[in-house]
């Protein structure tokens, strides 16, 4: 169940994938709070001029995260990415995770993201730019290759290692397969054996019984959860407890559910201002209705209400009656 990504040993080997536009830091700190081990920030691109944003300023390093603070930086140039990593540690990042995951067109269009798989030359001169620029520890989430015909995951983690990275996330599927079909763990088992840092696994892992096989089937170190936690912050815990000791973890009542998406919401409000926080709300009341009775009820009438108040309003109302 231990992790250690360079210096830092995690509480548990169970990790908050980053996900654009919803693992801000106050969705961090609801996962932190029911069991993940480690969390990265939201991708944020490396061309330093886009960082005057409201947008991007959300996605820099968090001081009041749990250390170590993460970082996910998205670019194609090896410099401009070197300087990005300097300028995110000096602002409190502990580590930098470099995107070669991500297969968004608007991104790939650009050869970043996952496109990067394609040329495995320009990834080892990122390796190396990023891990002389910063004294923090590197890490980068791949894919397991362009598409089914190129696989090419361990290669790219052999570079990694050579360039002294400190451990390998990986998406159990292609960059051509989006998120379609069943991530494969064929290539991510094969990255365990072909490489010594540490391995996180991810793909399709949305419950206690998942997680046990993923691990255990791919010798990874740690597994990552993304779409699975999404309006379910709760499964960390749960699997957690399942690991440790079989321990089946019961889920969340009406009252720790309630408790947990108004801290959610107020977050929101606070870290977006009112009128961007309840429309990201919406999103995540769309998530959370998914586990909860008549969440259908509670998700059309808290999409069609204009304030802040009226939707903490409708949450507490529909979870007293």
């Amino acid at each position: 169940m231990s992790l250690q990504i360079g210096p830092y040993p995690l509480p548990n080997n169970l990790v908050l994938a980053p996900m654009a536009g919803i693992t801000d830091s106050v969705f961090r700190r609801l996962c932190y709070q029911n069991g993940a081990g480690y969390a990265v920030g939201e991708m944020l691109s490396a061309q330093t001029h886009l960082w005057d944003s409201k947008k991007s300023s959300t996605r820099f390093a968090n001081l009041e995260d749990p250390e170590p603070r993460s970082v996910q930086l998205l670019g194609i140039d090896p410099q401009e990415l070197a300087q990005a990593a300097r300028l995110q540690v000096e602002q409190g990042a502990q580590i930098i995770d470099l995107n070669l995951g991500c297969p968004a067109k608007k991104v790939c269009n650009i050869a970043a993201g996952s496109a990067l798989l394609g040329y495995p030359e320009r990834v080892e001169q990122i390796f190396k730019a990023v891990t002389e620029a910063v004294d923090v520890p590197v890490t980068v989430k791949i894919r397991t290759g362009t598409d089914p015909l190129n696989r090419n995951a361990v290669q790219i983690a052999q570079l990694a290692e050579q360039q002294g990275l400190a451990a390998i996330t990986i998406h159990g599927r292609t960059r051509a397969d989006k998120f379609l079909g069943q991530a494969e763990y064929d290539s991510i088992k094969r990255v365990k054996q072909a490489v010594s840092l540490p391995i996180i696994a991810n793909g399709d892992i949305c419950d206690v019984e998942q997680a046990q096989f993923v691990l255990e089937y791919t010798l990874a170190d740690g597994i990552m959860i993304g779409r699975g936690a999404l309006g379910n912050p709760w499964i960390f815990k749960q699997i957690e407890a399942y690991l440790s000791n079989k321990q089946a973890v019961s889920p969340p009542d009406a009252s720790q559910r309630y408790q947990v998406i108004r801290t959610h919401l107020d977050g929101l409000y606070q870290l977006y201002g009112e009128l961007q926080g309840l429309r990201i709300a919406r999103k995540h009341i769309g998530w959370y209705a998914q586990h909860i009775e008549q969440g259908d009820t509670l998700r059309r009438r808290f999409n069609s209400l204009q304030s802040a108040d009226e939707q903490t309003l409708w949450l507490q109302q529909f979870f007293e009656t």
